[in-house]
């Protein structure tokens, strides 16, 4: 056996990017145990003397009224609807293109792949005046209707699909005497659990972290998600007797960011194999 070649290069852009990635989650614990006078003076990369943090989380979770704890109901609202919605419809949707043939697929995978170049912030403005017309902007439809739409989640599950069931298995399931819902559910569901925890990942992040969308749609703070809540909090110091509250910012930020780090370790090793079964062939 060969021994392992190292790459300095590689090594030393692997340690950029790793520093780069983790400096700013260092920055936002490191501030989050500040109170606001120690944030305003005191190094951004170190501690303050006094040790705020659970201070900072107990006004966080009641200020104004508790009005976080509303807005963390409402991302988690928009993510179970919106990205569980999502990764139901990007599986069946993936499903039906790799194991079904009909005319205009080839369109299908044209229009699929096309839209997965389109940014989402393209298409905010129209979805804007679309769902003007249609009366359903300031509700929360307004957020998770767009977020069942992930271009990408169905291409992921196209392709991880064509890979992860074998045809024979479908097809001596079929002439088992087995319908097509039952081989779907009982045979090839199962078979598709990484690719669909890869799927819900990605949309739980782009919903959990989704701004520019419910900034423009929604008025009413009352349906306001995480991004956009903490963002009124950061703009009350620029305003004409507006409190600061960036030591609430930054751990409410912290708050925010923490599920998400839960999750992916959670789920990392489905993810993980959710990624690869791509790139591996029989």
């Amino acid at each position: 056996m060969t021994g392992t070649r190292r790459s300095p290069l590689l090594t030393g852009l692997t340690g950029i990017v790793f520093v780069y990635s983790l400096l700013p989650l260092v920055w936002l614990v490191i501030n989050a145990t500040k109170s606001q006078e120690g944030l305003l003076a005191s190094f951004g990369l170190w501690f303050a003397d006094d040790f705020s943090l659970w201070q900072n989380i107990t006004q966080t979770l009641t200020y104004d009224d508790g009005v976080f704890l509303l807005w963390l109901r409402n991302t988690v609202l928009y993510v179970v609807i919106g990205a569980g919605g999502a990764t139901a419809l990007a599986t069946l949707g993936g499903y039906g293109l790799a194991r079904f043939d009909f005319p205009g697929k080839r369109a299908v995978f044209a229009v699929v792949i096309g839209a997965v170049a389109v940014p989402g912030t393209a298409l905010a403005v129209p979805t804007f005046l679309l769902f003007s017309k249609l009366g359903l902007t300031n509700t929360p439809w307004s957020v998770i209707i767009p977020s069942l739409v992930t271009p990408f989640g169905l291409y992921l599950m196209w392709t991880f699909s064509a890979e992860a069931i074998p045809v024979d298995l479908i097809e001596a399931a079929r002439i088992e005497g087995a319908g097509e819902l039952r081989i779907f559910t009982r045979i090839c569901l199962p078979l598709l659990g990484p690719g669909i925890v890869t799927v819900l990942l990605f949309s739980a992040v782009a919903t959990w972290n989704n701004y520019f969308l419910p900034l423009i749609m929604l008025k009413d703070p009352s349906w306001y998600p995480l991004p956009v809540g903490l963002d009124t909090w950061n703009s009350q110091a620029a305003t004409a007797g507006g409190e600061a509250v960036f030591n609430l910012v930054i751990t409410g930020s912290l708050l925010t960011v923490v599920p998400l780090v839960a999750t992916f370790l959670l789920l990392q090793r489905y993810w993980v194999s959710g990624l690869a079964a791509g790139a591996i062939k029989d």
